[in-house]
This record gives structure tokens, C-alpha cells and sequence, in this order.
């Protein structure tokens, strides 16, 4: 066991480097350029379903926001403070007690929907719940089918 570790060069003795040689990075990379590609295809043939995946993937951001802002400040923005109390301390009341800096999302500002649309935030929700953000699909309006369907974080 020792042999492996130690490697004898006349009086000098060096320890071998564990870790990865470059042709092993190098296959590592390759796969993942490969499984990229394949799932890059398979989403590039379905814009719209991709479209509706980053749409409910933004909405539960929303709603985990929306909640750490309700730990912090005992209740959720107001609709007149909308989404964007999540990104900068509402100078509308309630005013917020204590704002984190970077606030509640990962960017500065409120995102757009994937087709280019803002969000839609009612308190209380449509369906009873606390709050409701929605995204009115393709059309911008609400209700409509296939790419035009309505995506909420009550269908979450």
C-alpha cells in the first residue's frame, strides 16, 4: 500500500498528487456537452413547453419569496405594494421594518413571464389562498388554452 502512495527516485521521494488527469476532465466535459446538446434538442423542438417550465419554475421563486417576506415582515405584500416589494422596500404602507439587502429575489428587479409579459400578484388568490401570482401565458390575457393557458401558483 505504501508503494502506491510513495514513488522511489534515487534519494528524492515524492508523494503522488491524487486527482483527476486531464483526459478525465476532459470525458467529464464531454458528457456534459452531450447531455446538454440532448436536452437543449428535445427543448429546442418544444419551445412552448419550455416556456411553461421556466414560467412554474419563476412562480415557485415567487412563492417561496413571498413567504420569507411574510417571516420577516408578519404579512404579505399588499396588491398596491405588488411584486415589487420583493426587490426594494415598499414606500407604500405597511413599510416594510426590515429589508434584506439584495432583497427577496435573486435579481434587482421583478422578471417578466418567458413570453415577455408581467406577472399578475392578487391578495388573497382567486381560489382563498393568502396570495396568487400568475402567468397569462402567451396571450397576456387571462383564461385561453394551449399557449394562452393561464399558469398560477395555486397549480403548483
Amino acid at each position: 500500500m505504501i508503494r502506491n502512495c510513495i514513488q522511489w527516485t534515487g534519494q528524492n521521494t515524492k508523494m503522488r498528487r491524487a486527482g483527476f488527469t486531464l483526459l478525465e476532465l476532459l470525458i467529464v466535459v464531454l458528457i456534459i456537452t452531450i447531455l446538454g446538446g440532448v436536452v437543449g434538442v428535445q427543448l429546442a423542438g418544444r419551445p412552448h413547453e419550455a416556456r411553461v417550465a421556466a414560467a412554474r419554475a419563476q412562480l415557485e421563486n415567487f412563492r417561496l419569496a413571498l413567504q420569507m417576506y411574510r417571516m420577516d415582515q408578519g404579512q404579505y405584500p399588499t396588491m398596491r405594494q405588488g411584486l415589487e416589494a420583493l426587490v426594494r422596500p415598499s414606500e407604500i404602507e405597511p413599510r416594510p421594518r426590515r429589508f434584506p439587502e439584495g432583497g427577496y429575489l435573486e435579481r434587482l428587479e421583478v422578471p417578466l413571464d418567458p413570453w415577455g409579459n408581467p406577472y399578475v400578484y392578487l391578495v388573497p388568490g382567486s381560489e382563498g389562498e393568502p396570495f396568487e401570482v400568475i402567468s397569462y401565458g402567451r396571450s397576456g390575457q387571462p383564461g385561453g388554452t394551449g399557449e394562452d393557458a393561464d399558469i398560477s401558483t395555486s397549480d403548483l
